[in-house]
């Protein structure tokens, strides 16, 4: 303890000396301020460490095998070559150590690379948050005072898309107890012409109640159906996943049918958020609140016969205005009535999808900087990037789920261990 002391006393005093004589801010952190001076220092001593090794090394295995005649002898140090790189202190020149055989390779700034450790997290994390390469070159410029031009940036984000192309094939957990299901929408050009698409989000609840983004994939706005839901399906279970306790949609089509062929025990549940605002399309604003407390009796209600009651009165109250809302909640009424077996605070985990509803609002704020896509492969790559951002955010389960596995053990008995 004492020793670690006494190190740290005379790193303080060797700080207090390179500080004497600074007086401004860019003094420390200006263009050859303290700091980019000392990186600067610390990256060419760890260079030569580096070359140090090599050469030990070398020795080591001449005199391990000094019998042979064909392994090269007399490498040593052979000066230096200048390289300037790009770092998150902005543009460094460095004098990076050469041996006489030209065999040194170096770690810390490997051959060929103009880019120090730190600047690619920065560039992709800006990506991340929608930034145009251009935007992103600007803002590198002026933070840090580096000349990134848009075509390397585009570089470091295309490195991106074989990441995402195993991320797409990932194995999976066998069971996840819940699925949420979304769509999104972008314009991406295809063949030369805009076209607008979705693409549609799978989030699975795990068994320790954690988020995850299982996959991306890109159809037709609008007109996907049974034959679509189905191979998007069929990528899951190939992927490993065995069992779907519940899967909440908004109305896809064709997904029950789709579900059903593979996962036949699972419950599909109508999202009643999407629900709702679908039928507030058909409300002008000024009746928007009230029939919208009108509906509240219905899914909020107690019991299936509470529900059905409160549908009645709804119908009553409003079908002479605006009858196409009953009829909503009459034809998915079966895909709606799953919640009433849960108590209220369970209810609140499956059908509100407050889980895909936060996730999908961070992600179009994301995507909604880009007027139009290239092509698909540039639409998943963001997306991809996106999401890992935001997923630094999922560090616990969510709300209410260990009340929600004791009523899933009682519902579906057998299907995995809790």
């Amino acid at each position: 303890m004492a020793r670690k002391k006494n190190e740290t006393n005379r790193v303080d005093e060797m700080l207090d000396e390179l500080l004497a004589d600074c007086q401004s801010p860019e003094d420390i952190l200006g263009e050859s301020g303290l700091l980019k001076q000392l990186s600067k220092r610390l990256i060419e001593r760890a260079l030569a460490g580096e070359l140090n090794h090599h050469l030990k090394v070398e020795k080591a295995v001449e005199f391990d095998q000094s019998a042979s005649e064909n392994l090269p002898r007399g490498n040593s140090r052979n000066g230096y070559s200048k390289k300037t790189v790009q770092s998150n202190h902005g543009e460094m020149d460095l004098a990076i150590p050469r041996d006489r055989n030209g065999e040194f390779e170096p770690v810390l700034v490997p051959k060929h690379q103009r880019r120090l450790a730190g600047l690619d997290e920065k560039i992709l994390l800006l990506y991340a948050r929608g930034l145009s390469t251009r935007d992103i070159s600007a803002q590198l410029e002026e933070l840090y005072g580096v000349n990134v031009s848009p075509a390397l940036i585009s570089e470091v984000t295309d490195s991106v898309s074989d990441e995402v192309k195993v991320w797409q094939v990932r194995p999976l957990e066998e069971v996840y107890p819940i699925l949420y299901l979304d769509a999104l929408y972008v314009n991406i050009k295809v063949s030369g012409r805009v076209s607008k698409r979705a693409v549609y989000v799978v989030l699975g609840i795990n068994r320790e109640g954690n988020k995850e983004l299982l996959g991306l994939w890109i159809g037709e706005a609008e007109a996907e159906g049974a034959k679509f839901w189905l191979k998007v399906l069929t990528d899951l279970k190939n992927r490993g996943l065995k069992d779907i306790l519940i899967a909440c949609c908004d109305g896809l089509v064709g997904f029950p049918q789709a579900i059903e062929t593979l996962y036949p025990k699972t419950q599909v549940q109508l999202c009643i958020v999407h629900l709702i605002r679908n039928c507030l399309r058909y409300v002008p604003w000024k009746d928007a609140k009230a029939v919208a407390a009108d509906l509240k009796p219905i899914y909020q209600a107690v019991t299936l016969e509470q529900a059905e009651a409160a549908l009645d009165a709804f119908a009553a109250k409003w079908d002479h205005l605006y009858p196409a809302i009953s009829q909503i909640w009459i034809r998915h009424w079966e895909n709606i009535i799953p919640i009433f077996e849960y108590p209220m605070d369970i209810r609140k985990v499956i059908y509100t999808t407050n889980a895909i509803e936060s996730l999908n609002r961070s992600l179009r704020k994301v995507i909604k900087t880009k007027a139009v896509f290239p092509d698909e492969e540039s639409v998943f790559k963001l997306i991809y990037l996106a999401m890992n951002n935001i997923a630094k955010r999922w560090n616990r389960p969510i709300q209410n789920w260990k009340a929600a596995l004791s009523h899933f053990a009682i519902l579906f008995p057998g299907r995995f261990n809790f």
